[in-house]
This record gives structure tokens, C-alpha cells and sequence, in this order.
């Protein structure tokens, strides 16, 4: 015999099992010059790392 769920899970439920799957984005930084850049990345005009 198979294996069968003994009560259907609601569409309630289901979501909010799945309420912590988000996309983080990244938000961007200033430059020591006051240009835009994303975190973490060295800069091409001044070659610093923030």
C-alpha cells in the first residue's frame, strides 16, 4: 500500500511555510568620489575596496 497524507495541507499553511524564501537585494554604496557602486566590489577609478 502506498503512503498517503491523512489531511490535506491548506493553501494557508503552505504559505506560510514559505513566508522566509526572499530575495535580498543588493543595495548600492558611495564611492569616496560620491559615485554609486555595489558593496564589496574594488573601485576601477581608485581601486579601494569597500
Amino acid at each position: 500500500m502506498a503512503v498517503v497524507p491523512k489531511r490535506r495541507v491548506s493553501k494557508t499553511r503552505g504559505l506560510k511555510r514559505r513566508t522566509h524564501y526572499k530575495i535580498k537585494l543588493v543595495v548600492p554604496v558611495k564611492d569616496k568620489n560620491g559615485n554609486w557602486k555595489l558593496p564589496h566590489t574594488i573601485s576601477k577609478d581608485t581601486g579601494t575596496y569597500k
